[in-house]
């Protein structure tokens, strides 16, 4: 069965790489993609803490509620792991 995660609901000020209509939304982790560079570090020119990038699947219905035209339409999202919390 795939991992559960959620999107943290964080919202810091300046670049941050968790689009803002998937925080607080759940979804599966679809595949494990390998560490990288913090982006939100690297975007300062900071020295970049390595962190996990998952592809993550999310329903139609979870992203966009009634207003989903497919509800079992899913989007993949590229999200680092220090954004996500498990379920």
């Amino acid at each position: 069965m795939a991992e559960r995660v959620r999107v943290k609901t964080w919202m810091p000020p300046g670049h941050v790489r968790a689009p803002a209509y998937l925080r607080g939304k759940t979804g599966v982790i679809e595949r494990a993609l390998g560490a990288f560079g913090n982006p939100e570090q690297l975007a300062y020119g900071l020295p970049a803490e390595k962190q996990p990038l998952y592809r993550v699947r999310f329903s139609m219905a979870e992203v966009w509620g009634a207003g989903a035209e497919v509800s079992d339409d899913t989007l993949d999202a590229e999200i680092y792991g220090h954004w996500l919390e498990r379920v």
